[in-house]
């Protein structure tokens, strides 16, 4: 009975090697352990014009959360951790905002009248606003300076939870 002949012998790393090695070191890359204080993604007045729009963004993501509670109050209980939550991440960024509970600021000139009329509509309009500001958050990332960049990837993961919540966690 002859023998199988030998197996190949390889004389460099495996393709799977190289692109677990290119992963890795993009990861690495991502997170470094040093001074942020660098703008390595752009310029400080890119960075500081980038956190002032998540700034924003933020805080109008709130006045949602706010006409949504004044058109819908019995959603209060569902949506004031979610609404919570937003406000640390305006904060986070330097925003204003500070209320911590929207039942005690939801006013009718929060613009209920946008609002959809039933609390299901309404619930799956703020996911929308939520996931799509998370989709803006996470495109924007990558031209920030590391500590910033970490921050919007943060928050911008929150916000897709918050949007699933929104959604599936209803049914």
């Amino acid at each position: 009975m002859p023998f199988p002949p030998p197996p190949r012998t390889l004389l460099g790393p495996r393709r799977r090697s190289l692109l677990v090695s290119a992963a890795g070191a993009a990861l690495l890359v991502g997170c470094s352990t040093g001074d942020d204080s660098g703008t390595t993604g752009g310029s400080a007045s890119a960075a500081e014009h980038a956190r002032a729009r998540a700034a924003a963004d933020s805080e109008t993501l709130l006045r949602h959360y706010d006409a949504v509670l004044a058109a819908h109050p019995t959603l209060a209980e569902r949506l004031d951790p979610l609404r919570a939550e937003v406000v640390r991440h305006a904060t986070a960024f330097g925003g204003t905002s500070s209320t911590p509970s929207a039942t005690a600021t939801a006013s009718p000139s929060a613009s209920a009248s946008a609002v959809p009329a039933t609390p299901s509509d309404a619930l799956a309009d703020l996911a929308a606003a939520e996931r799509a500001l998370a989709d803006r958050r996470a495109k924007a990332l990558l031209d920030l300076p590391g500590e910033l960049a970490r921050l919007l990837a943060s928050v911008a993961a929150a916000g897709a939870a918050h949007a699933y919540l929104l959604t599936e966690g209803a049914k």
